[in-house]
């Protein structure tokens, strides 16, 4: 994953549920409207058939427009299917492990949390990506946010580039556009009647 000095990229992340008759269609008409650098899958379930089918469905989508796919923390999915890699979501711990199985070429990414210790530790054992979030507070309360300070410390100090997901607004989006390298979107937009359009206003908030 590259890393642009003009503004930062889209990293899509799917819905943790959806249909496969459905969404493959509802995926390539927002990578087809918008410049995507990667797709993860980001299943809830545990269900290796389900999670399966679905990299199949969703890998098609993304082959077809040359758009790099992850997975969220199935490595052994990921070396199965030949996707393009993994995004852990337990910090560094399974970075070392990841990169083990699914070799150099492979995208092994790392969500810390707002821990930059975590992000430090990660990147230094082979993490490609150091993902940070929720930008803003959730409707749940749960974990403080990754504050603007985090991001803008990390984009000054490392090298390795950082994404910035979770609860996404516009103004944390105006606000985060010069110091990070990716926006992790999904739910910001998955759950509006045009997700091609709700990415399109997000996306705005950039310039």
């Amino acid at each position: 994953m590259a890393t642009t000095p003009e503004q930062p990229q889209i990293y899509l992340i799917t819905p943790p549920e959806f249909e496969l008759s459905t969404f493959p269609a509802q995926l390539a008409a927002v990578l087809d409207a918008h410049e995507v650098a990667c797709v993860r899958l980001a299943l809830a379930t545990l269900e290796e058939d389900r999670v399966a089918r679905a990299a199949d469905a969703v890998r098609e989508v993304t082959t077809a427009r040359d758009i790099a796919l992850t997975i969220a923390d199935h490595v052994q999915l990921a070396e199965r299917f030949a996707l393009d890699g993994v995004h852990l979501t337990d910090g560094a711990r399974s970075v070392r492990k990841a990169r083990k199985a699914l070799g150099d070429d492979a995208i092994v990414g790392a969500f810390c949390g707002n821990s930059r210790h975590d992000g430090m530790t990660a990147g230094e054992i082979g993490a490609d990506y150091i993902a940070f979030g929720p930008t803003t507070e959730t409707a749940l309360g749960t974990g403080e946010p990754a504050t603007p300070e985090l991001f803008a410390w990390w984009s000054e100090m490392i090298e390795l580039p950082v994404v910035a997901e979770g609860n996404l607004t516009p103004d944390a989006i105006a606000t985060l556009s010069p110091i990070t390298d990716f926006f992790g979107i999904g739910p910001e937009i998955w759950g509006t009647d045009t997700p091609a359009a709700a990415l399109a206003t997000l996306k705005s908030a950039m310039t």
